[in-house]
Formats: structure tokens, C-alpha cells, sequence
């Protein structure tokens, strides 16, 4: 029987840092035969009001009017959800500006993303850094990942609502250490509590594979602690920004889940939770 693909978290030109127009990505999602594709243009207010970048944001009434005509069009032949990507930050600010978008624009789903401390994304690497005595320090790594993974938990009591917990580990990514890897044993309080929330609020858990294998998000070991403490929903992300990534490395996502033993990835759709079997 011919399995449905899934691609639940991409990118277009209508985010800052996307590099192929959504009409051609969708295209190419079509040719690749993906049933369920979708669209999480960026909304990173917490960058724009607190980071001070200001050619961040993602001008939410020319996207959504662009892409509901798009998704009209595709009907019939490939499943076009219009999500979005909100990047979180503990500032009432920020998030009295993801409801009111919420509201007003009405996505098909929400991914919760925790890309930045204080508005700082960790891609710039300022984060990793404090002054001592005038001087760029370092800090040390554990306190930096304890902070990000305290963000995130704060996330899952976030205001507004959402379906899809993005890319947890993602500060690893970008971390100048020698050593960037988040081993459970390091913080397994911390990451047991997330995913243990996670669960009890019936959210799904994002496998981000933008990096390839071995550089899933979250890593095999973590996804295996959430399977072992029951979590069962999960979706698959490209995180594609160009039309050559759609689908990227899904099959090995694919294999991983299932040697774990998941058995459907779980497509959010309007507060409906659609389960795909792998």
C-alpha cells in the first residue's frame, strides 16, 4: 500500500531568510508526491521587538492572502496547510502579538519555536557570551543549555495556541564548543519535564531533520526517552527554504521512528490532529 509523505514545516520567500517563492515550492512538493505539505512562514517578534532586527518579520497580510489563494488552487491534489512559525521570548509583548495574529489570520497550525535569549538568536552566537571585566567571555555550556531548555518549557505554557513543539536542541546547532552535544544524562530533569509536558497537553513533538542524519532535532536518544515516557505524536519538518530541501532526508527520519517504534507521524490541521501511518 503506498504510504502517505508528510512535510510539515517549510519555508518561502515570505520569510526573511527563504530563498525559493512559495508557488514553486509547492510545485516541487507536488512532483515529490507529498500528500500533506506545510508552510510555517517565520513570525520572530520576539527578534524584531527585543533583538532590535527589524527586517525580520514576515508581512503576515500579504502571506496569508497569497497563500490561502494558493492553497485553493492545489485542492483536490496535495493537502496545503498555512501555518506558522512563532518564535517565543517570556515577554507579554511578544506574545499578546502572536495572539492578535492568531486571531486575525486564523493559521492551520502553530509550530512553538525557541530560536533566542532575550531576543539574541542563538545562529549569532551572542548568547553564548557574557562581559567580564570588559572582556568576551564564554559561558559555560551547561548553564547556557539549562537556560535555553528553561525556554522552552516556558514555552509550552505560552498564550496562544499551537500544535508543534519545533526543533528542541536547536541551540546545539550553533554552540561554540568543542563539544556541542545535549546528552540526556546532562539534563535529564530538564528534558524530562518538557516532555513530559508535552504529552499531558497533547502537542506533538517536531523531528527536524534540516541538518541530515546524525544531526536530527531532536536527537535519537531524547526521541526514544519521549517514546518511553508515552509520547506518540511526532512530525516530520524538512524546515525546508529552497525547493531542493522539501522532503530532505525523510526517509531516514522514517527508519529512525520506526526502530523506536512509532508507527504513524501526526499532521496538525485546524485544531485536528490527522495520523499518517509510516
Amino acid at each position: 500500500m503506498k504510504k502517505f509523505l508528510t512535510d510539515v514545516h517549510t519555508h518561502s520567500t515570505y520569510s526573511h531568510d527563504g530563498k525559493s517563492a512559495l508557488p514553486d515550492m509547492l510545485s516541487h512538493a507536488l512532483e515529490k508526491e507529498i500528500a500533506f505539505y506545510g508552510v510555517a512562514e517565520h513570525f520572530d517578534f520576539d527578534s524584531y521587538l527585543l533583538g532590535g532586527f527589524k527586517n525580520i518579520m514576515t508581512d503576515a497580510e500579504e502571506y496569508f492572502h497569497g497563500a490561502r489563494h494558493l492553497q485553493e488552487d492545489y485542492e483536490g491534489c496535495m493537502n496545503v496547510l498555512i501555518g506558522a512559525e512563532f518564535g517565543y521570548a517570556k515577554d507579554g509583548r511578544v506574545m499578546e502579538f502572536y495572539k492578535n495574529l492568531q486571531e486575525k489570520y486564523k493559521p492551520d497550525f502553530v509550530v512553538n519555536s525557541v530560536h533566542t535569549l532575550n531576543g539574541n538568536d542563538y545562529y549569532f552566537q551572542g548568547a553564548f557570551y557574557c562581559v567580564v571585566d570588559g572582556k568576551k567571555v564564554l559561558k559555560d555550556k551547561k548553564e547556557v543549555y539549562k537556560e535555553y531548555l528553561l525556554a522552552i518549557r516556558e514555552s509550552l505554557d505560552a498564550p496562544f495556541a499551537y500544535d508543534i513543539v519545533g526543533h528542541v536542541g536547536y541551540v546545539t546547532r550553533y554552540a561554540p564548543y568543542e563539544d556541542k552535544s545535549m546528552r540526556y544524562a546532562d539534563y535529564a530533569k530538564e528534558l524530562d519535564d518538557i516532555l513530559l509536558t508535552i504529552i499531558r497537553k497533547g502537542k506533538i513533538l517536531e523531528i527536524n531533520a534540516s541538518r541530515g542524519k546524525g544531526g536530527f532535532l531532536p536527537t535519537e536518544e531524547i526521541l526514544r526517552r519521549y517514546y518511553e515516557l508515552g509520547g506518540r505524536m511526532v512530525s516530520y519538518a524538512s524546515d525546508a527554504h529552497s525547493t531542493d530541501k522539501i522532503a530532505n532526508n525523510r526517509d531516514e527520519v522514517v527508519a529512525l521512528l520506526k526502530g523506536i517504534g512509532f508507527t504513524h507521524i501526526t499532521v496538525p490541521c485546524k485544531g485536528e490532529y490527522i495520523k499518517v501511518e509510516i
